[in-house]
């Protein structure tokens, strides 16, 4: 499964190494290409391109895309940016409790998530001013994500766990007078990068098993018939 996501792991460090050595036009050029590359890897490998599974996780995508290209320079800004990542999560959320869940209920160690939502929102709210209710309503779909996660298989709980990471670094690095880590850009859309990464991969690994699951009932219906 690897050779479909070799376009956006191509994309994805020629945007890191702009980033690593500060070449904005570069960075620039390369941001809004990394989500059309992951569609390519969703395209090429989905058994089934039609239904809930390809269209919720091809809104995830878009919405993706969306968000990144509002944070570019020239883009309409952190509240447009918020509000399509915010969708694309929301499209996840959907995607993810009715097709992949492969326990019942989260883990129950998800409900760190809300010492997290609550944390961070005490952090940044003597920061944000009119922002505060948009970010902290944006905190608890992406704490939701990671609760739903945790209920999916490995892959998408990794991916659900590295967005908390991307965005928290992201959400610290706008409001919180002081916060910028070496190479912060770089952590950032590091692990955003390896978010969607590994959020994809695993919708493709369960689209598959179940795929290959179905097959051998399909041929034994199909012989009983002849």
């Amino acid at each position: 499964m690897a050779l479909p996501f070799v376009p956006y792991i191509v994309v994805g460090i020629l945007h890191l190494l702009a980033l690593l050595f500060g070449a904005d036009a570069a960075s620039t050029l390369t941001k809004p290409l990394l989500m059309p590359a992951l569609f390519v890897a969703l395209l090429w490998a989905l058994p089934r391109r039609r239904g809930e599974v390809m269209l919720l996780a091809s809104l995830a995508l878009l919405f993706g895309w969306l968000g990144d290209v509002s944070l570019l320079p020239a883009g309409p800004g952190i509240l447009f940016g918020l509000g399509f990542f915010l969708l694309g999560h929301l499209a996840y959320i959907v995607l993810f409790w009715r097709r992949m869940r492969v326990r019942r209920r989260p883990r129950w160690w998800a409900a760190v998530a809300l010492l997290w939502w609550v944390a961070l929102v005490g952090i940044l709210a003597p920061h944000t001013g009119a922002l505060l209710v948009p970010l902290a309503l944006y905190g608890l779909v992406l704490g939701g994500l990671f609760v739903v996660g945790s209920a999916c298989g490995p892959w998408v709980t990794a991916g659900s766990t590295a967005f908390v990471v991307s965005d928290t670094l992201l959400g610290l690095h706008l409001f919180l007078p002081g916060f910028s880590p070496w190479q912060i850009d770089f952590l950032i859309m590091l692990s955003y990068l390896t978010a969607q990464g590994l959020l994809v991969a695993g919708i493709l690994r369960r689209e598959r098993s179940a795929a290959g699951a179905e097959s051998p009932a399909s041929a034994e219906v199909q012989t009983a018939g002849s």
